[in-house]
């Protein structure tokens, strides 16, 4: 079961703030890697990050051809490295992606002034320490 705790939502939601942006890792449909920074993740529910997609470059076209992605947590100062793995869906218009550019930090909204991002939605399977150590895994 996934269930993201209260301190990993102040942690994440609070990421870009603290100066320890998420990294996204998505790779293409032929599995070629990509690492993108995003500055915007955020807690959607108990088993969802999302993000604001707002350059539209690889990471768009990967989750788009391969929707397996992970989002990795790091603070070095308090020593946590979480990696949230799961399967990323998009949405151009409507309610889901007006509710994520809502709770969007302001400083990645403003590197966006006509809007024209995307929300993207990454429904988690698991979430894993870096040392491998898995911590929650949804049922199979």
């Amino acid at each position: 079961m996934i269930n993201i705790t209260d301190e990993m939502r102040q942690l994440i939601d609070n990421a870009l703030a603290d100066r320890v942006p998420c990294a996204l890792g998505t790779a293409s449909r032929d599995g070629r890697p990509q690492i993108s920074m995003k500055g915007s993740v955020l807690v959607f529910d108990r088993e969802t990050l999302a993000y604001w997609e707002r350059s539209k470059r690889s990471a768009l076209e990967n989750v788009n051809e391969n929707p397996q992605a992970v989002i990795f947590y790091n603070n070095p100062e308090k020593r946590i490295r979480w990696r949230f793995h799961g399967a990323a869906t998009v949405y151009e218009k409507g309610a889901i992606r007006d509710n994520v550019m809502g709770r969007t930090v302001k400083a990645e909204l403003d590197r966006d002034p006509e809007r024209q991002g995307v929300a993207v939605l990454v429904r988690l399977d698991r979430i894993t320490e870096l040392s491998g150590n898995v911590l929650q895994q949804r049922d199979q």
